[in-house]
């Protein structure tokens, strides 16, 4: 078999898991065409070099991590407008809560909100409204359980930006829920 009729089937096989996986880590569909295109032409780039040491999926996955690392780096590279205004949104000049954006009450009910369909439904868009980077950060450490060293590593971000991009996260999607959740 040519080497262009075996990427041209890693295309037609691969294609709908390298996507689902991209668009996970970006939350963004656009993006997740992006780097899966991108992905496939750096292997058919560097297929004359793939000696199938490891499965052609592994090693497309490899490449697609590469560079699904690089889109965050390049993202926490740049200043973040959202992140500063968010901030002033909640906190006043000395870093204290504004009164109109302290945590709620939100009680001690004895039922699990994460047992009902519709707040989970609350929760998802509040993720999905999220940066991209933030959103990479909770989901990463949260949803699949990365060690925060590896996940700063991949995202391209210090421990300390990490720590500073999963708080506002927090906070967004607190604020979020709870004006999604509690106030309707």
């Amino acid at each position: 078999m040519t080497e262009r009729s075996e990427l041209t089937r890693w295309v037609r096989e691969y294609t709908g898991e390298l996507l689902s996986w991209a668009r996970h880590r970006t939350s963004d569909l656009h993006t997740a065409e992006d780097l899966v295109q991108e992905t496939f032409l750096a292997a058919a780039e560097s297929l004359a070099s793939f000696r199938g040491d490891s499965a052609p999926k592994t090693w497309l996955f490899g490449i697609l991590n590469n560079k699904i690392a690089s889109y965050h780096a390049s993202r926490a590279r740049r200043p973040d407008a959202h992140s500063v205004a968010f901030a002033d949104d909640l906190f006043d000049e000395r870093g204290h809560w504004k009164a109109d954006t302290a945590p709620a009450d939100w009680g001690s009910d004895e039922t699990n909100p994460l047992d009902d369909e519709e707040f989970l439904r609350v929760l998802q868009r509040c993720l999905e409204q999220l940066p991209p980077l933030w959103h990479s950060c909770l989901t990463m450490k949260y949803l699949s359980d990365r060690e925060t060293a590896t996940l700063c590593q991949e995202l391209g971000i210090s421990v300390t930006n990490y720590w500073q991009l999963t708080h506002r996260a927090k906070l967004q999607v607190r604020r979020c829920i709870e004006l999604r959740w509690f106030n309707e």
